[in-house]
Order: structure tokens, then sequence, then C-alpha cells
């Protein structure tokens, strides 16, 4: 699957997929096959990390 270019929009999906979808990144990134580091280097950029007790980037 190709992630959405821009941060925010990322950021929207990505959030919305662990809280609707996935229990953990893990699960997201295994469940799109998409690479963790991919999504993680690209939401560091805009200065959002994962929180794995939330199950959301913030």
């Amino acid at each position: 699957m190709q992630l959405p270019s821009d941060p925010m929009i990322l950021l929207s999906y990505i959030n919305t997929q662990l809280r609707d979808n996935y229990a953990s990144l893990d699960d997201l990134c295994a469940g799109l096959g998409v690479p963790r580091q991919e999504i993680i280097e690209k939401l560091r950029a805009a200065d959002y990390e994962y929180d794995a007790g939330r199950n959301a980037f913030i």
C-alpha cells in the first residue's frame, strides 16, 4: 500500500486505522504491508511520535 505523502493526512489516516482496526503499530504494519520504520520516520519528521500506551501518534 502507498501511504499518503502529506504528513497531516498520513497522521490522520494512521491514527484512525490504529483506533478503529489495529491493536498496535506492529499489527497495522503487518496488515497494510508497510514497513514500520517508514511510518515512524515520516511522522517523526512532522514532530509526531508513537505512544504505545495510547496506540496513537501524538
